[in-house]
């Protein structure tokens, strides 16, 4: 859930992820069917198929299958067909909701999407009503006992990062979109683990949430990437660490 960058709510995600192992490998393996279908199965030249697979691996999917979702993509017995699509949208409390979307029936995606946001009591927007809200950036996470701050710094300002935040129990190094692997591979080359790393969209600005609107807010955004199209969600909602942890509790 892309509302925060905060390491806890990250924590948060991943236990959910855990829940949905399966879900979320058949979106990883669809993210890497087309990226091999448009550029190529070599991601050694095919950057985007390089950033499917790493996904695909970060949330322990077998070789196996990453293999196999390449060969598809590159033509080996695959007739499926996938359109990459972005939807905007309103949640409840004006919260701005982007979606990147991969589909083989726009319809019925959008459709089933447009359903999802108004039972939230939100809607699906125009193609750009939200879009200028939201940046693409790299994020680096890297868990404090594993590096110095100051050693830290060195290895990722000079390798082109933006910056080094300090995110309480992680560091977070923060890229533009086009460095975001030179500074990963740097990071790791010196021998530092990474514990999570992602390109995703951050808002310039977020919406305070609270009581009803926060919940409305997490069960919408709960529900998207619920979406077996929905590949990403990110959203500009603020909702407080402790609120959420209740929510989350139920």
């Amino acid at each position: 859930m892309a509302g925060h960058s905060k390491w806890a709510n990250i924590k948060h995600r991943k236990a959910r992820q855990d829940a949905k192992r399966s879900k979320i490998w058949s979106k990883c393996a669809r993210a890497i069917i087309v990226a091999a279908k448009n550029g190529g199965g070599d991601p050694a030249t095919n950057l985007t198929l390089r950033y499917a697979i790493d996904e695909a691996k970060a949330e322990n999917m077998p070789k196996d299958t990453i293999a196999n979702a390449v060969k598809k993509g590159s033509g080996e017995g695959n007739t499926e067909t996938y359109e990459e699509i972005v939807y905007e949208g309103y949640g409840p409390n004006g919260v701005a909701v982007m979606l990147d979307i991969l589909t083989d029936n726009r319809n019925r995606t959008a459709s089933e999407i447009r359903k999802i946001f108004e039972r939230a009591g939100g809607n699906l927007g125009t193609s750009g009503c939200v879009a200028y809200i939201f940046k693409s950036q790299g994020q680096i996470y890297i868990a404090k006992d594993k590096v110095e701050e100051e050693q830290l710094m060195d290895i990722a300002l000079e390798a082109g990062a933006q910056d080094v935040v300090d995110e309480e129990e992680a560091w977070l190094v923060v890229t533009d979109t086009a460095d975001y692997m030179t500074v990963r591979e740097a990071i790791e080359t010196a021998g530092i683990e990474v514990d999570s790393a992602q390109l995703t969209k951050v808002p310039d600005n977020t919406v305070a949430c609270t009581g009803k609107d926060a919940e409305k807010v997490y069960n919408l955004m709960d529900n998207l990437e619920d979406h077996d199209d929905v590949q990403k969600a990110y959203a500009n909602f603020d909702i407080d660490d402790e609120e959420l942890a209740k929510i989350e509790a139920g």
